[in-house]
């Protein structure tokens, strides 16, 4: 059927102008707040730019060698770890931006909805590996020295002791059903330290826009299976052994200043 209508041409591109706009702002609304983690990405210099541009990520270089944390941690998990399933997040995150960008172009706010959930799972995936690399330090370097300083006080006063700490963060490890991050969490509006957990790929921010990732942990299978089997709770309890207590207690004093 044809259609005739007597509305300027103007008046027709005016509103396909005031449309593409509404659709940014929803992306950047989504992307940065609904979905939770685009200070997150800001924060670990992981270059998340303007929704309007493709921006795409790489997969970021381990600060050591990947036997380095072994026995806690084996070569071959760490390798497949950051190598496969780290790249993975990365490839499809990437993929899923490229998409975005398209349907962006197009006016598409269908698609633009439909890709939300799975930008959020690899997008957060990118986030949490490139956290939880640097939350991990061989033991000749350091790794498993417990915090210092003001993170000490501070975990003295509101969990009693580390391994007050430890434990909690392992009990919540061990009960979390299926997959997800365990989290020492900072609070940077109370200045108070908690312990979250996020299911799946989240982020920890949506669980709070104000919480700062200090220290992640990777309870998804693929993090210890292959040496640790279904053994969660001790590869909870090995990781310990190689945990970056310094790179935690940095973000904590650059946070509380």
């Amino acid at each position: 059927m044809l259609i005739l209508t007597n509305e300027p041409e103007h008046e027709r591109e005016r509103e396909k102008s005031r449309f593409k706009v509404a659709l940014r702002a929803i992306s950047r609304r989504t992307l940065g707040q609904g979905l939770g983690f685009h200070r997150e990405v800001r924060n670990l210099g992981l270059g998340f730019g303007n929704v309007r541009e493709l921006q795409t990520f790489s997969l970021p270089d381990l600060p050591y060698d990947y036997g380095a944390l072994e026995p806690a941690i084996s070569r071959e998990i760490m390798q497949l770890h950051h190598q496969k399933h780290h790249q993975t997040y990365v490839t499809n995150f990437n993929k899923a931006l490229e998409q975005l960008h398209d349907a962006m172009s197009k006016g598409d706010s269908s698609t633009v909805v439909k890709l939300q959930s799975a930008i959020k799972f690899n997008g957060g995936g990118h986030i949490n590996h490139s956290i939880f690399w640097k939350n991990l330090r061989p033991v000749r370097e350091g790794g498993g020295e417990p915090p210092k300083g003001s993170l000490g006080q501070a975990i003295d006063t509101q969990f009693g002791s580390l391994e007050a700490l430890v434990q909690k963060i392992n009990t919540e490890g061990a009960a979390l059903q299926g997959s997800g991050w365990v989290w020492l969490a900072l609070d940077k509006e109370m200045k108070k330290l908690s312990v979250e957990t996020t299911v799946n790929q989240d982020p920890l921010v949506t669980r709070g826009s104000m919480l700062v990732p200090l220290l992640g942990v990777d309870v998804w299978e693929h993090a210890y299976y292959l040496q640790y089997k279904n053994v969660r709770p001790d590869y909870l309890k090995n990781i310990w052994k190689v945990m970056n207590w310094k790179y935690a207690s940095e973000v904590y004093g650059k946070e509380c200043a």
